[in-house]
């Protein structure tokens, strides 16, 4: 199943297209999440491209904001030697919950019953005899 896998589903992990037009490129590191991260070659304007290869599912918010920054051009080197370390007061990076049961549901939302507290500015029906 793997070949074929890496043939034909591009959602879950590199595929056997992707695969190919990396070689020659230089493996530059890796996130915590275990995404890899590729450059090499240039752009029309002379920029370097640069490549994640996701670990699981392709999901653009797996990729933590120091690699980003990277992937994006924000900042030259890779994060490690270009960024400060990270702060004791810092979160770690969240990937998009949304769709699974950790998913941020608000009061009132219908997965929580679909009912929340009045609150002072709520909305009045309009009626022709007021």
């Amino acid at each position: 199943m793997g070949i074929l896998k890496n043939s034909f589903t591009w959602w879950d992990g590199i595929t056997f297209g992707t695969w190919m037009g990396l070689r020659g490129k230089s493996r530059v590191g890796e996130d915590a999440l275990g995404n890899v991260y590729y450059e090499g070659g240039t752009d029309p304007n002379g920029i370097p491209r640069r490549w994640v290869v996701y670990k699981g599912s392709n999901d653009a918010s797996r990729v933590p904001p120091e690699w980003f920054g990277w992937l994006h051009h924000q900042i030259d080197d890779v994060p490690e030697r270009a960024l400060p370390p990270v702060r004791g007061w810092e979160k770690p990076a969240v990937p998009n919950m949304t769709g699974t049961a950790l998913a941020y549901r608000p009061p009132g939302a219908l997965e929580k019953g679909g009912h929340r507290a009045a609150a002072t500015g709520d909305y009045e029906a309009w009626s022709p005899e007021g």
